[in-house]
């Protein structure tokens, strides 16, 4: 599974903090990776854990600049794919040195395009265009 397919399946674990509680997740968790239709390695789904982790701990912070940057918008008027899109993108720009900005940027347009309305893509990247000085 390619960086990209592991992307998405982050963003997919990821969007599932929108419909369950903090205390569901573990067991939702578990669910993700009992998927049928998805066959991950334990590599793999180790990488996938590990960044969720990383992710999720970060959230609180990532929502606060959210709220900051985007003008007009705050975290809880947000679409729940923007925004789960958004944190992956911002998580990805400001806290893992390992990704280039400009791919974080791509990637997350990708992932809102596919997964969201027509208008989530030019959104998702008006919004971490914001950040991109903050990196650089």
């Amino acid at each position: 599974m390619g960086r990209h397919e592991q992307r998405e399946q982050l963003f997919r674990l990821l969007f599932r903090i929108e419909f369950n509680s903090p205390e569901d997740m573990p067991e939702q968790l578990q669910l993700f990776f009992q998927d049928d239709e998805v066959n991950f390695s334990q590599k793999v789904r180790d990488s996938i854990e590990d960044r969720y982790e990383l992710v999720l701990a970060k959230l609180p912070e990532i929502d606060k600049m959210l709220d900051e940057k985007a003008e007009g918008w705050d975290t809880k008027r947000m679409g729940k794919v923007e925004l789960t899109v958004l944190r992956l993108g911002v998580f990805e720009m400001l806290f893992d040195d390992d990704i280039p900005v400009n791919v974080a940027i791509n990637e997350a347009v990708e992932i809102a395009k596919q997964y969201g309305q027509e208008t989530s893509g030019g959104f998702v990247n008006a919004v971490l265009a914001k950040f991109v000085p903050e990196k650089e």
